[in-house]
This record gives structure tokens, C-alpha cells and sequence, in this order.
């Protein structure tokens, strides 16, 4: 029976009330899609731009833009890949904030590790800025100022966690997180669309060296209030489980050290892993050890965190260097660079016995207290045999429990996505197959896959708290650093360099008359890595037979268009000696006139 029909079965008087009640019904409900709308409406855009540390391993670099103002989330530093010969580190492209750095506020750097600080200097050069941080990662980057010269030109503004920083609509309040260096944060961004949480690099230790426990509450708060996006550190996305404490090291510490009685111990890690230092100088103190520091970024990190107080060290316990000689092999620790087989470290010139201070004999004991990065592997592997050549004993993460990560399994990830309860998650810091792997785990969780979002450098993520999307790309890439030149090694460079490396080079030298155009003197050939002159002579001979031929042939106009002579000649070489050899060396013709 439908409504119609009911009401007119009624009395008048029913029929009134019935009417009356559903119309209060209707206004009561009225108002409820409004609020429902104002909850949904859109809010100013907010732009996320990440320059670095997706698709990748260092150089992160992220930019948070509002409105006109904008600020810099850490500015680090990557390691040149193979295919990079020559190149000292590559840092992130800043056209894109150059463009617009009328807006920009400030940077806010969440660690002490190179990648996330080492191409601060580089950017400051260009764009002076105020940088913000907590204490010791403010003293590195104040002793990477000094070795560029812009120690005291640089504002630094050391912030305690739990604390805000103003950037123009925006707000970063930094969050406590444990990381295998002391003083590392993540940072709540509260922004006009609602707040985002970057985690920064982190893991979740309940019994941290220091006693600082990650601020699970301050986590657990920002996400009872609502959290519109969590970007989170996806390195050890494909790890399941928990990662250990730092202290399970420092047992293992306690084991070796009583296994290496009556030997010299040597141990390389990471220079930034304060936390394993500390570790090392106890277990020195209480095996009546002194300890000597090898490597520049050793000695460098560890004096800053003696100086603000962040490693203790009992007075004696370290020593110089020059002075190690004096004392017997059992009472020495070394601390050194190079556990990632890096070819200059103090590790590797040891290995090759081209250190100036140390050589390795059977009584060493050599411990490589850390993981190797993707690539590094062979690297190490190579260190690792070298010192056994030597006769030493050598212990590395394979053998024994000598090194943890710094940061998060899939348990603490999970961890966190259940405190902040995002609405959208970007994971951030790792490789495509990490990044991909973050985001099934936030699918497990209960975040729809539409509000996830894999992203790539360069691209401009906005959301207006409703929705969250790429809507632009914006110029992101690599900047090569070679020696002083920042940026002037670019892609002809580098092919120039792999072509030289892969096949070598032959030079041209010819002398011509510019008056008679006629030459006078060669073509002379000079070959470098390419082959050894002295057992080709017949192809050299050959060669120099060819080049005569081809001058030969060409004409009054040709000698006069010495691009054109330069390119028959290479032309003719470059056929003739990949015939013979099937090389393709590189060939620079060279006219001289006379």
C-alpha cells in the first residue's frame, strides 16, 4: 500500500500529524548534507615536490609549496654509479627552486646522514637560506660550511622536537624517531588542506643506545586528530618483521672483542653511526684498549658529537694516531672508514697495503660493521679478500650479528600507518620495488589503492584535503659533481668519458700550410688506451698509409674547410680500425697551421 493510500485511510486529524512529523523530519535533516559538504569542501592546495630519493638510494630532497610560500624537506646527497667515471657525488637539480626562490622560507633536514645533508652546501651557494634541525645535525652541517667557506654566512636554527617552525601558511613540528644517528626526526606539516606526516628515516627501538625512545604518542595524537597523507621510509619495505636494537651489536661487540684477545682490532662502519662508536669505546674501555680514528669523515663526525656532548668518551681512551706505534697490538682498536668498499677509504688502501700507517698482518682482527648497499656488493667483496690474503681474520654481517639496520621492517611500517591512520600515503626514500612494496603493505592495512600514490622526482603531487593527485611535472634530475665544477659534467660528458674508458683514444696530428695548403708535416698518430704502440707497430703503420691516402684525395676546397678534413679523416681511420680490431676508439683529428 503505498503513502498515498495510507493517508487517505486515516482521520483528518491523523492525517495532520503524519504530515507535521514528516515535515520536522525533513527539516531536521535538512542541514545534515550542508555539514557534510563544508567537511568535504576543498581547502587551499597544497603541492608536494619531490627532487630526490624516489626510484633511488640518496639524494633526498622534497619541497612542501602553499599558496606563495614554500620550504625544502632535507637536501642530501647520492654516490656516483658505475657509469659515472670520474664523478665525486651527484646531488639533486634545483632549477626548479631557483625558479621560484622568492617563496621559499626555509629548509628543515630531518638526520646527520650525507643523504640528506650533503648537497646542502651546493644549494646554499646558490640560494641563502635559514636551515633548521636539531643539534647535531645542525654541527655537521655547520662543519660541512666551514670546509666551503660559508661557515657563519649561513643562518642555523637548532629546534627541539615537539617544537614548530613557521613557514609562512605552513607549520613543521618535528617528531622524535630513532635511526642509526642520534638526533633524527619526522615531521608533522600542518598546512591549510590538513597535516602531513613524513616520517623521515626511521625504525622503532625500545631500548635505543641513548634511552630516547620514538615519540609513538605524538604519532598516535596527529592521527587521532587526522592525518591527510603519511609519507614514510620505505628501505626495508621488503624486510618482514622487526628490526633489532643497536644493542644486540654491542653484544656481539662484547663476543668479538673476547675472541680477538692478543690481536689488534679493526673495525669499519659507518662514520655518521655514533651509536656503534659509543658501543666500540666501551667495549675498549672495558677490555683496557686504546682507540685510534682513521678517515677524514670519521674523525670529522666523531669530534662533533664529542663536542656537543652526544658520545662520551673516557679521558685516554683516544688516541693519535702518530702515537699508536708505541702500545702492543692487543691494546689497540682502530675505528676506520671504507666498510662499503669505497676505493680511496683508509679500509681499502689498507687492503691493498698502500696505507701509509697501517699494514695488515695474521695478528688483525677485522670486523665490517655494516650492510653493503645495493652495488657495493663486489666492492667489499674484494676488500674482504685482499685483508684474508693478509693472513687476517675477517668478520662481516654474514658471520655474525655486527650490524643492524636504522631503519623500519614491515611490522613498524604497518606500525605506523595503524597511529597516524592516513587518509592518503605516498611511500618515499627507497627504489621502485620498495616504494611498491610500502604500498601493498598501507593495501593491508585498509588503505584504499586509490589513495595511494607512487610517485616519481619531478612530479607535483596536490591535494586540497578531498582529493590527492600528479597534476604537473616540474624540471628534476641528477647535477654531477666533479672536483670544484658543480653541473658542468652533463650527458656529452659522460659519454665522452665511458667511450674513452671502454676503447681509448687515437689522436690525429697533421700539419698544413695554410698559404699552399699543403701538409707539411704527419699525420703523426698518437694512441692512448687503445692499443700498446710498440706491439701494433704494422697497424700504426697502416693507418698512417691511410690518412696520407685520404689527404691525398681531397681537394683545394676540402683543405680549406678543416671540419670537412677532420671528418674524412676520422671517418676513414675510424672504418678502417674497427676492420682490423673491431674497436671503436675514440679519434680527434688535430690541424695544426703553419
Amino acid at each position: 500500500m503505498n503513502e498515498k493510500e495510507n493517508q487517505k485511510k486515516l482521520p483528518a486529524v491523523y492525517k495532520r500529524k503524519y504530515v507535521r512529523k514528516k515535515t520536522e523530519k525533513q527539516e531536521n535533516s535538512a542541514p545534515e548534507q550542508p555539514k557534510r559538504e563544508k567537511r568535504e569542501s576543498r581547502k587551499t592546495p597544497v603541492k608536494i615536490i619531490p627532487l630526490g630519493g624516489l626510484n633511488e638510494i640518496g639524494k633526498n630532497m622534497t619541497v612542501f609549496e602553499c599558496s606563495n610560500d614554500m620550504f625544502i624537506l632535507d637536501c642530501g646527497l647520492a654516490f656516483p654509479d658505475a657509469d659515472m667515471p670520474g664523478v665525486d657525488i651527484v646531488i639533486p637539480d634545483f632549477t626548479y627552486v631557483e625558479r621560484n626562490k622568492d617563496k621559499l622560507r626555509g629548509i628543515v633536514l630531518t638526520h646527520g646522514h650525507e643523504d640528506h645533508i650533503g648537497g646542502l652546501v651546493y644549494f646554499l651557494k646558490k640560494i641563502n637560506v635559514p636551515v633548521y634541525g636539531t643539534k647535531l645535525t645542525l654541527g655537521l652541517v655547520d662543519g660541512k660550511l666551514k670546509e666551503h667557506g660559508l661557515s657563519g654566512k649561513v643562518q642555523l636554527n637548532v629546534v627541539q622536537p615537539r617544537k614548530n617552525i613557521r613557514m609562512g601558511c605552513m607549520a613543521v613540528e618535528l617528531i622524535k624517531v630513532n635511526h642509526s644517528i642520534p638526533d633524527s626526526v619526522g615531521m608533522a606539516i600542518h598546512t591549510p588542506a590538513g597535516i602531513i606526516v613524513h616520517t623521515g628515516d626511521f625504525k622503532v627501538d625500545f631500548s635505543p643506545i641513548d634511552g630516547d625512545i620514538i615519540d609513538l604518542a605524538k604519532f598516535g595524537e596527529l592521527g587521532n586528530r587526522g592525518v591527510l597523507a603519511l609519507m614514510a621510509d620505505s628501505t626495508n619495505a621488503e624486510r618482514p618483521g622487526y628490526t633489532q636494537s643497536e644493542r644486540k651489536v654491542g653484544e656481539s661487540f662484547e663476543n668479538l672483542f673476547r675472541k680477538a684477545e692478543g690481536k689488534r682490532i679493526i673495525i669499519a662502519t659507518f662514520s655518521s653511526n655514533i651509536h656503534r662508536v659509543q658501543q666500540i669505546i666501551n667495549c675498549a674501555e672495558k677490555y683496557g684498549r686504546k682507540v685510534a680514528i682513521f678517515g677524514r669523515s670519521m674523525v670529522n663526525v666523531i669530534s662533533t658529537a664529542i663536542e656537543l656532548g652526544y658520545l662520551k668518551v673516557p679521558d685516554g681512551i683516544i688516541i693519535d694516531i702518530e702515537l699508536m706505534n708505541r702500545y702492543e697490538n692487543e691494546r689497540i682498536v682502530l675505528i676506520t672508514t671504507g666498510s662499503q668498499g669505497e676505493p680511496m677509504s683508509a679500509l681499502t688502501r689498507m687492503a691493498m697495503n698502500d696505507h701509509k700507517k697501517v699494514n695488515i698482518t695474521p695478528q688483525d682482527f677485522i670486523i665490517i660493521s655494516a650492510k653493503p648497499i645495493p652495488g657495493n656488493e663486489k666492492y667489499v667483496t674484494r676488500v674482504v679478500n685482499e685483508l684474508m690474503k693478509s693472513g687476517a681474520e675477517v668478520v662481516y654481517e654474514a658471520m655474525y650479528e655486527v650490524h643492524v639496520s636504522g631503519h623500519a621492517c614491515q611490522e613498524e611500517l604497518k606500525l605506523m600507518m595503524a597511529l597516524t591512520k592516513p587518509k592518503f600515503f605516498i611511500p618515499v626514500h627507497g627504489e621502485y620495488k620498495h616504494l611498491q612494496k610500502h604500498a601493498s603493505l598501507a593495501i593491508d592495512v585498509g588503505i584504499p589503492q586509490e589513495n595511494i600514490i607512487i610517485a616519481e622526482i619531478g612530479n607535483v603531487i596536490e591535494t586540497d584535503g578531498v582529493r590527492m593527485s600528479v597534476v604537473s611535472q616540474v624540471p628534476a634530475g641528477r647535477t654531477l659533481v666533479d672536483g670544484l665544477g658543480v653541473g658542468d659534467v652533463g650527458a656529452i660528458v659522460l659519454r665522452d668519458r665511458k667511450h674513452l674508458a671502454q676503447d681509448g683514444i687515437i689522436i690525429i696530428v697533421v700539419g698544413i700550410e695554410k698559404a699552399t695548403n699543403e701538409v707539411v708535416a704527419g699525420p703523426d698518430i698518437i694512441s692512448r688506451g687503445f692499443v700498446y704502440v710498440r706491439e701494433s707497430e704494422e697497424l700504426m703503420v697502416d693507418s698512417r698509409n691511410l690518412l696520407i691516402n685520404t689527404l691525398n684525395q681531397c681537394s683545394v676546397n676540402e683543405f680549406k674547410e678543416w671540419n670537412t678534413l677532420k671528418g674524412k679523416m676520422r671517418d676513414a681511420l675510424s672504418d678502417y680500425i674497427y676492420q682490423k680490431t673491431k674497436r671503436s676508439p675514440m679519434i680527434l683529428p688535430i690541424i695544426m697551421e703553419t
